[in-house]
């Protein structure tokens, strides 16, 4: 993302942009990625804008952690991973801190 442009997940949070939403309470909304590679894709943030780096050490990071694995069991009952991406060489390609859920089929030694 670059300066001046919103932020998307702000955007679908403040309901400026449509997401398929799986969950969502005062803190938290997950929703369902634009991205297809497996068959399930969620991802899981804090409404508040944080960095990837703020949301692991906010005190919030345990809710969220705790419902990305409620739903990866809801929507992946045979499997999943959560993976959470740091910067350019991490391949994170939002700002907005978020974890993903990923499942739905056998992912293979690496995702």
């Amino acid at each position: 993302m670059s300066q001046g442009q919103p932020c998307v997940f702000c955007e679908i949070i403040a309901g400026r942009e449509p997401a398929r939403i799986r969950y969502v309470d005062d803190e938290i909304i997950v929703i369902v990625n634009r991205l297809t590679w497996v068959p399930v894709m969620l991802l899981a943030m804090p409404k508040q804008h944080l960095s990837q780096l703020d949301m692991w050490s906010s005190g919030l990071m345990q809710r969220l952690g705790t419902v990305a694995v409620d739903l990866g069991c809801m929507f992946c009952p045979n499997g999943f991973r959560i993976l959470s991406n740091f910067g350019y060489d991490g391949l994170q390609s939002q700002s907005h801190g978020h974890l993903h859920i990923i499942g739905g089929a056998y992912l293979g030694h690496y995702a």
